[in-house]
């Protein structure tokens, strides 16, 4: 690795949908129906360091990166022009990408966009390591960095320092609050993040527990970590059926098709840093202050009964925890056949958030 800034704005396009999302020119509008906010998408980029500033051990490049990202959300917030408001940050699972939120086809099932035409702003992040923020080797990063430069984005939030790509002509905006919403590994990031740094409104965090995994999962993390001994990569499941199981109970064929098409390959230095994040999740998640909405699936593979009001009880300093599981649901949450319950149950969460 160089000292040298390395800017990664070179899309790694993995499929027209995904395209729809991080790769579409910046502005388009999409007109919804009526009692429905005007929504844009724009893409943006963030001056990141891949730096450990957590409790987690383990030892990132420390270099320098510009990281993309997609700003959606009603026309006025994403462009600055009505003044601080809500940002939601949406943190991806191992295996998957910033696509996992926007998926366009069929769109009922893209969050970013759904929430936005309830009137909620959204940065679809796509983690250091994944597509168009790929890294040469999967060694040069890890979970604890992951959680340091989520918080690195959060204050960027906060502060509008971050910037439009493209001849966009606009101040980007300065987010009030923002709220995490994470799913599967990404809620972990999202859950260390909170306990490190106590810099956010909220949390969304969905299919995640802290220790009640189920015997399949840790079959796959052990197959992970076995792979990652002799290697930079390692695919999430070790065949698309695999996948599939991992993260689907009720999506449609269509669904689940695109997603195997998108999969991505999970940087090892995640994957074997994986058991320093849940030792410092169990130490930490307790001193986490923010309200906190708690996500599952009850057929989700990867995790064992009971995890929902025991994973509740570990928040014990929050100011207020919610928990719902969906029956007949897998761990993809917003892509299953119980997505606009999904959605409903954080709209309705976020609404109880005060913004004053």
């Amino acid at each position: 690795m160089t000292s040298t800034l390395r800017t990664l704005l070179a899309g790694l396009v993995v499929g027209a949908l995904t395209g729809a999302l991080v790769g579409a020119v910046a502005g388009q509008a999409v007109a919804g129906p009526a009692g429905e906010q005007r929504v844009i998408s724009r893409q943006v980029a963030f001056d990141l360091v891949n730096t450990n500033d957590t409790d987690l051990l383990c030892v990132p490049d420390g270099q320098d990166y510009t990281v993309t990202a997609r700003l959606v959300g009603p026309r006025g917030d994403v462009l600055g022009l009505d003044g601080a408001n809500r940002i939601n940050v949406l943190v991806h699972d191992a295996g998957t990408g910033g696509w996992f939120w926007g998926l366009d086809s069929p769109r009922r099932f893209d969050y970013a966009r759904k929430l936005a035409q309830r009137g909620e702003t959204s940065l679809v992040l796509t983690r250091l390591g994944y597509d168009q923020n790929a890294l040469d080797s999967g060694r040069d990063t890890c979970l604890g960095a992951q959680a340091t430069m989520l918080h690195q984005v959060v204050q960027h939030l906060k502060s509008g320092n971050f910037r439009f790509t493209g001849p966009v002509g606009t101040t980007t905006p300065a987010a009030g609050h923002v709220v995490v919403h994470g799913h599967g590994l990404g809620a972990a990031v999202a859950q260390l993040e909170a306990s490190t740094f106590d810099d956010v409104e909220g949390l969304v965090l969905m299919s995640w527990t802290d220790n009640r995994f189920s015997q399949r999962a840790v079959q796959e993390s052990l197959r992970q970590g076995v792979t990652c001994l002799g290697a930079d990569y390692v695919g999430f499941g070790e065949t698309r059926r695999d996948f599939r199981e991992l993260l689907f109970a009720s999506a449609p064929a269509r669904v689940q098709r695109t997603a195997v098409r998108q999969r991505n390959d999970v940087p090892c230095g995640d994957v074997l840093s994986l058991a320093g994040m849940v030792t410092s999740l169990a130490l930490d998640t307790g001193s986490i202050e923010a309200p906190a909405l708690l996500l599952f699936g009850a057929d989700d593979a990867r995790i064992r009964d009971g995890a929902a009001e025991e994973q509740a009880g570990r928040f014990r300093s929050s100011s207020a925890v919610r928990t719902r599981t969906f029956p007949g649901t897998g761990s993809a949450l917003p892509l299953e056949q119980r997505a606009p319950q999904v959605r409903r149950e954080v709209l309705s969460f976020l609404s109880t958030l005060r913004l004053s």
